[in-house]
C-alpha cells in the first residue's frame, strides 16, 4: 500500500493548493488508486487526483462499496459525507475537509482531501481532558446528528487545527447521536458557538436547504433543522439520552 507521504495532502491550515484550484481538482482530476484504507468498515481508497500539473491526495469512498446498515439507506452514506461538508462550511468552521460528490474508478462515489496529521498529537488525551478545540465539533456533530464520532475520526494537524472525518451515518431522522466528545455536556454555547448555529439555522432556509435537498429526505432535512432550532432555544449541550447507547463502539 501507498503512503500518504506519496503526493500532497493538506497541511494544517495551508492547503497545497488555493481553494478553487483544489475543488476544481476533486472535481476534475484524473482519480488514480495508490493505496487502501484497511481499517475502514466501507471500502476506502486513497487515491491520488491529477490534472495538469496539480497533483493531490484523496480519500476515495466508491457507493458500491458501502456496507448496508438497517437504519440508513443503501447508498447514501456518500451523499451524507458531502452534506457533512457542506453544514460545515455553512457553520464556518471548517471541519469537514473539502468533499465532493464524482465518478471514480470504482463508480461514483465520495472524494475528500486527505489531511496529513499530526502524530505527536495524543487524540485520547485531547478527549479525555475536554480540549477547548473539539468544542466546535461536538456542536456540529450534534446539529448532523452524528452517529458514529470516535477519537480516530478527529483528525489534529501541525497548525493546531482538528478536522472531523468520517460522516456517512450522519442526518438520520431519529435521534442517533453517538459520540466520545460529551464533555460539554449540559453546559451553555457560547456566543461565538451560537452565532455559528445561528448561521446554520439560517442557511437550511435558504441555499444550504437546497443543496441538502439533493442528498437527504425532506424528513432528514427537517429534522436538521429541528436539532440547530434547539441548540439555540436550549443555549448549551444537550445531555447524553439514557435509553439508547451515548458513545460508538469501539470508541477509537
Amino acid at each position: 500500500m501507498a503512503t500518504p507521504t506519496d503526493g500532497p495532502g493538506l497541511d494544517g491550515d495551508r492547503p497545497a493548493l488555493d481553494g478553487p484550484q483544489l475543488i476544481d481538482l476533486l472535481c476534475e482530476g484524473e482519480l488514480e488508486i495508490v493505496g487502501r484504507l484497511t481499517d475502514a468498515t466501507n471500502a476506502t481508497f486513497l487515491a491520488q487526483a491529477a490534472k495538469g500539473e496539480d497533483e493531490l491526495l484523496c480519500v476515495y469512498k466508491p457507493r458500491r462499496g458501502e456496507r448496508p446498515l438497517d437504519d440508513f439507506p443503501l447508498g447514501t452514506l456518500s451523499k451524507r459525507e458531502r452534506g457533512a461538508y457542506l453544514v460545515s462550511e455553512a457553520s464556518g468552521w471548517d471541519i469537514v475537509p473539502p468533499t465532493l460528490l464524482r465518478d471514480g474508478p470504482f463508480g461514483p462515489g465520495m472524494v475528500q482531501a486527505w489531511i496529513e496529521i499530526d502524530p505527536e498529537v495524543d487524540v485520547l488525551e485531547m478527549v479525555m481532558t475536554g480540549d477547548d478545540r473539539l468544542r466546535t465539533i461536538a456542536v456540529f456533530d450534534v446539529i448532523t446528528n452524528n452517529a458514529d464520532r470516535k477519537g480516530s475520526h478527529l483528525l489534529p494537524v501541525d497548525s493546531g487545527r482538528i478536522y472531523g472525518v468520517d460522516h456517512g451515518i450522519c442526518f438520520n431522522a431519529e435521534p442517533k447521536l453517538r459520540t466520545v466528545l460529551w464533555a460539554w455536556r449540559g453546559s451553555e454555547l457560547r456566543p461565538d458557538e451560537l452565532g455559528a448555529v445561528r448561521r446554520v439555522r439560517d442557511a437550511l432556509d435558504a441555499e444550504l436547504g437546497v443543496a441538502l435537498s439533493e442528498l437527504l429526505s425532506r424528513h432528514e432535512i427537517q429534522a436538521t433543522i429541528g436539532r440547530a432550532q434547539a441548540l439555540l432555544d436550549d443555549g448549551c449541550f444537550p445531555e447524553p439520552d439514557p435509553t439508547r447507547p451515548a458513545v460508538p463502539w469501539p470508541p477509537f
